[in-house]
């Protein structure tokens, strides 16, 4: 019997994670405090999971000044972009 839940992708089973790149697919780019309001998140929160994220090359950040304040805007890469449609092939496969 084959494992059903195998190709689930273990980056993606937290929901900060998940929401993360949902937000990603289907934006250009999204700055820090547009991703931190829209999942309702304190700084450290977002923060820690967008360095997971980024650890695996999933996403990655620009850093530029905006007049004199900073901004971070984040992007989804190829590989992230493959990895999650995977993973949402395999919750489709699942529930089926």
């Amino acid at each position: 019997m084959e494992n059903i839940i195998a190709n689930l992708n273990k980056a993606f089973e937290s929901r900060i994670r998940l929401g993360i790149m949902s937000i990603l697919m289907v934006n250009d780019s999204v700055d820090f405090n547009t991703m931190k309001d829209l999942l309702e998140l304190t700084d450290g929160n977002l923060a820690s999971h967008i360095k997971a994220l980024e650890g695996l090359e999933y996403i990655q950040s620009s850093k530029q000044f905006i007049g004199r304040k900073p901004n971070t805007r984040f992007l989804i890469t190829e590989l992230g972009r493959k990895s999650f449609r995977d993973h949402l092939n395999a919750l489709e496969n699942l529930i089926r």
